[in-house]
């Protein structure tokens, strides 16, 4: 607030006085100074918060690993494993508030969870083969699409879109698994041959002993990977996901 004042007059009474306004901002508000931290001080502001994500299930340690499903970029998933895990991970995505979009040969092995996810909202729908249309994923709607179409999968005709996550479940290694590895941003591998682990091993630069241990592994147990990081993750079912899908399993 200012006081227009002239030589030789005294000040202004009160009431002519005249207020300046900033143009668009009002009354000018109480100066204060300014909050200064030293770069000292800066570690006292990080929070104990991890990655976020979807948990899916806990790390050796039995600390929670989180899977980080959904990014401003496309990004691609392949689980050569079981229809569980893959259910599993669809239905902690919907808790998420995500939107599930499966493209499957067989619909009946996806009804009861479909129908089972959301508390009887749509956020999990079931497509038959080819039939898939464009999801509008968003940050604030993003999308699982998860693509389970046996050993064999043809190319996806989705383009790749920001905050759409691709997972394509491969029950086994079949002719064109190099093909949709070599696509992938992350690979889940759960129990597989000896002959198999080989030709993982030389795709993702596996060490020897995650290569003995994949034909050994638990009906619950996947070895994430890139060809940087590999992580082993054991995942239980809670009660409702119990319910619905039952135990773990490796095949159907």
């Amino acid at each position: 607030m200012a006081y227009q004042t002239y030589p030789n007059q005294a000040p202004a009474e009160p009431a002519a006085r005249t207020v300046r306004l900033r143009p668009g901002f009002g009354l000018r508000g109480p100066r204060r100074e300014r909050h200064v931290l030293s770069p000292e001080d800066l570690g006292a502001l990080a929070f104990p918060v991890g990655d976020d994500g979807v948990v899916i299930g806990v790390d050796p340690q039995q600390q929670p690993a989180v899977l980080g499903l959904f990014r401003p970029t496309s990004y691609e998933l392949v689980l050569v494993g079981g229809l569980w895990t893959a259910q599993v991970i669809a239905l902690r995505a919907a808790a998420t508030g995500a939107r599930i979009a499966v493209e499957t040969g067989r619909p009946q092995a996806w009804s009861s969870m479909a129908q089972a996810a959301g508390g009887g909202q749509p956020c999990v729908t079931v497509h038959q083969v080819g039939r898939l249309g464009a999801q509008g994923a968003s940050v604030a709607s993003p999308v699982l699409v998860v693509r389970d179409l046996g050993a064999r999968p043809p190319r996806s005709r989705l383009s790749a879109s920001p905050w759409q996550t691709t997972l394509t479940l491969l029950p086994y290694l079949g002719p064109n698994a190099t093909r949709v590895l070599n696509a992938a941003d992350l690979v889940g591998i759960q129990r597989v041959s000896p002959q198999e682990a080989e030709l993982l091993a030389r795709l993702l630069s596996l060490g020897d002993q995650e290569v003995a241990a994949l034909p050994t592994l638990g009906d619950n147990i996947t070895l994430w990977a890139t060809r940087m990081r590999r992580q082993f993750v054991m995942t239980n079912p809670g009660e409702a996901e119990g319910q619905v899908l039952g135990g773990p399993r490796r095949m159907d």
